[in-house]
């Protein structure tokens, strides 16, 4: 349903919320994340032209996020990269349609819209505070678990 471009976006910032408010390099975010350091450079790029993420060159310099983990959602970050598509007129072009959805694409964006709404209610920091599941974001594979923990957020 989400592109690998989508999921890459939202390991890199995941991670950045974890490490908020300190900047991290590109290749410091690959290593964590597992994402192709060319690719993840691209997707950063993008995360920065719409105000998810701040980039810094230099000593010193490095990317973080641009608001507090509090105030950045998944659906920000998700929109950013790919915007979720909603269907608001028949998407075959039926005059009769209109935007009177037939059954099937109005169950369509009924989904959508659930999943739209989920997003755009859960922060970062709830992602990263979630205590519902004995994992937490970014295990390596093999259980052991990255060092991600709130830093006082």
């Amino acid at each position: 349903m989400f592109s690998q471009t989508v999921e890459y976006a939202l390991r890199a910032v995941i991670h950045l919320a974890n490490e908020a408010p300190a900047a991290r390099t590109t290749a410091q975010i690959a290593d964590a994340t597992r994402v192709p350091k060319d690719y993840l450079s691209k997707i950063l790029q993008g995360l920065a032209k719409k105000g998810i993420v701040d980039t810094q060159r230099g000593v010193g310099g490095g990317i973080s996020l641009a608001k507090p983990p509090t105030e950045l959602t998944i659906l920000d970050v998700v929109n950013a990269v790919e915007p979720i598509k909603r269907f608001l007129v028949c998407p075959l072009d039926l005059p009769n349609h209109g935007t009177n959805l037939c059954p099937l694409h109005k169950r369509m964006d009924d989904a959508m819209a659930t999943v739209e709404a989920a997003f755009r209610n859960t922060t970062l920091a709830e992602v990263l505070a979630d205590p519902s599941n004995t994992s937490v974001p970014l295990c390596d594979g093999s259980g052991a678990v990255q060092s991600l923990k709130m830093r006082g957020k």
